[in-house]
């Protein structure tokens, strides 16, 4: 289904009745990643699935796609579904657009979930990261996409893994220049929304993996001691959603209950 927002089209998907989960998906994914979560999890909840700006059949606008801009659009087909209340899981950039979402609407949130995702900002580091990423999407996309997707997993699932790694690349080779360009000026210049994870308004969990070559492993850990969110740890990498899929969903069964 689509939606028409600000001169573009939003897709997204609706399945289930009951309580309502948003999925949001992460860097050079759309909403497909979610199909097989799907059937379970909407036997007894209402499951949107949405793609972000530039990405999946969602269109572009502009040069940068804030996270603030990100979860305006979700926002808009939130309200068109007149979905006031709901739970929301991010997987990495997706993350980054549910905390957007959550500070501008905490009331709204019954529970947020950051898969392989973090509410730090960038670091220098990082910033300059993606500063060269651009660089190397503007020379070759296509290169970039090849390279990118298989080292987010572990060494051994990029063999164990090889034809969910191929049908990634070819979902990702649909992302247009300027989709992925404005996505990684985005995510450089989020804000640091670590002060979301104290509240007492809704549940949180974070689920992490050991091996996450995108994202601090320790620094994640040392972020949720001492608050009361329910973290989950797995021995993968980057790509929970593939790489411990059965496991990721049975923890979002167990969270929403």
């Amino acid at each position: 289904m689509i939606l028409e927002h600000k001169g573009i089209t939003i897709f997204y998907t609706d399945k289930g009745c009951g309580d309502a989960i948003v999925l949001l998906h992460g860097f050079l994914e759309n909403s497909t990643i979610w199909k097989p979560f799907v059937p379970a999890l909407s036997q007894n909840n209402r499951v949107i699935c949405i793609d972000l700006l530039g990405h999946g059949k969602t269109g572009c606008l502009g040069y940068i796609h804030s996270m603030e801009l990100m979860a305006e659009a979700v926002e808009a087909v939130l309200k068109y579904l007149d979905v006031s209340r709901y739970s929301i899981f991010g997987h990495s950039m997706g993350g980054y657009v549910a905390l957007a979402l959550t500070e501008k609407h905490p009331e709204r949130i019954v529970a947020l979930a950051l898969i392989n995702s973090t509410a730090q900002c960038d670091s220098t580091e990082k910033k300059q990261n993606r500063d060269r990423a651009i660089l190397t999407v503007k020379e070759n996309y296509k290169t970039f996409i090849q390279i990118a997707i298989p080292n987010l997993f572990t060494a051994k699932n990029r063999l164990i893994f090889l034809d969910e790694i191929k049908q990634l690349k070819e979902e990702a080779l649909k992302t247009p220049l300027q989709g992925i360009v404005a996505a990684l000026e985005g995510m450089k210049i989020r804000k640091d929304r670590t002060a979301l994870l104290k509240l007492d308004a809704y549940k949180k969990l974070m689920i992490i993996s050991k091996q996450d070559p995108v994202l601090d492993y320790k620094g994640i850990i040392n972020l949720t001691k001492n608050t009361n969110i329910d973290v989950v740890e797995f021995p993968d990498g980057h790509m929970s959603f593939i790489e411990n899929k059965e496991e990721l969903l049975q923890e979002i069964m167990h969270f929403i209950e």
